[in-house]
């Protein structure tokens, strides 16, 4: 079941972010920071937050935004599972958990951004996959040699050629 996320549950949202193995710890501490913020106003400016849960146990997490000054776009800032979940299809389910609340909040256009180093390069076709387009890429963005990969994807008229 997806639900929304909970105060309580940020120590296992933690555990599953470094968990995977992707994340630096740099990047752990930002994201809970982005869940205290969540929980304390954040939600309240149209972030969410959402957690995937089977027989009460909390299995990954998914934490999407509109962008600020834009018309309708949003950004899919975090989304992970348990390392023994992956590939099961639970991130596919967060992920169009996702796309089904931007698109009733009205959203145009998602976008994602991720790595370009190797041990993304699953992240990445998980995208491809669930058909978002390449958009860009900006050399050495994070570091030398590890570039920001963009994806996006489009919904509502223009994503179905008809507008």
């Amino acid at each position: 079941m997806i639900r929304p996320t909970q105060p309580a549950d940020t120590q296992e949202l933690l555990a599953i972010a470094q968990g995977t193995g992707v994340f630096k710890p740099l990047e752990i501490q930002a994201l809970e920071e982005v869940l205290e913020d969540y929980h304390a106003h954040n939600s309240e400016q149209g972030h969410r937050a959402a957690t995937y849960e089977e027989h009460d146990q909390i299995l990954g997490f998914v934490y999407f935004a509109p962008a600020a000054m834009t018309d309708r776009t949003w950004y899919l800032y975090w989304i992970a599972v348990t390392r023994h979940t992956q590939a099961r299809g639970i991130g596919g389910k967060l992920l169009k958990y996702a796309e089904q609340e931007i698109e009733q909040a009205g959203g145009r256009i998602l976008l994602i951004e991720t790595s370009s180093l190797g041990h993304y390069e699953p992240t990445r076709r998980f995208y491809v996959k669930h058909h978002y387009d390449q958009a860009t890429i900006i050399p050495d963005y994070y570091a030398d040699g590890d570039s920001m990969v963009i994806f996006s994807k489009r919904f509502g008229a223009k994503a179905s050629g008809t507008g």
